[in-house]
């Protein structure tokens, strides 16, 4: 039994294509699950906001192209699945007063703009199940048994 956790695309694909490493919540979801493997949700709304696009774009460096055959990849197996697997590092809330060359190098690592005030978690070792497994995600960590056939 793993525990899952829904996130909006392009943010899913990008946790399991290895390119967002740091999660940002605004309540410390993820602390209780420090070095356990997280169940991720691909929820069936996108995420709202183009933020994602300046940084892959910006700080990321990667062309249109380059962007597009990411966002393909992270829809591999649709929406409203539980797509893979990632492990849970450590959750430290980000201070209000961080700035610069630090902030920086969170926000490409989450992908995100504006983490001041949240509560962020590494993420590692990002792995794709072999097929996607539909379930209902929730709007917290919710319990999911996965088959070991589907495991990467």
């Amino acid at each position: 039994l793993k525990s899952g956790l829904s996130f909006r695309q392009p943010y899913a694909g990008l946790v399991l294509d290895g390119v967002k490493t740091v999660e940002s919540r605004w309540r410390p979801v993820l602390a209780p699950l420090e070095n356990q493997t997280l169940a991720v949700h691909v929820a069936r709304r996108d995420w709202e906001g183009e933020e994602w696009r300046a940084v892959l774009g910006g700080p990321l460096g990667m062309n249109r192209v380059q962007m597009e055959a990411l966002l393909e990849s992270g829809e591999r197996w649709g929406r409203g699945v539980v797509a893979g697997l990632v492990d849970v590092g450590q959750t430290w809330l980000c201070p209000a007063s961080l700035q610069g060359e630090e902030l920086s190098r969170l926000e490409q690592a989450a992908v995100l703009i504006g983490l001041q005030e949240k509560h962020l978690t590494h993420l590692s070792n990002p792995r794709w199940l072999k097929e996607p497994l539909s379930v209902r995600g929730g709007g917290d960590l919710f319990s999911v048994e996965i088959p070991v056939h589907l495991l990467p």
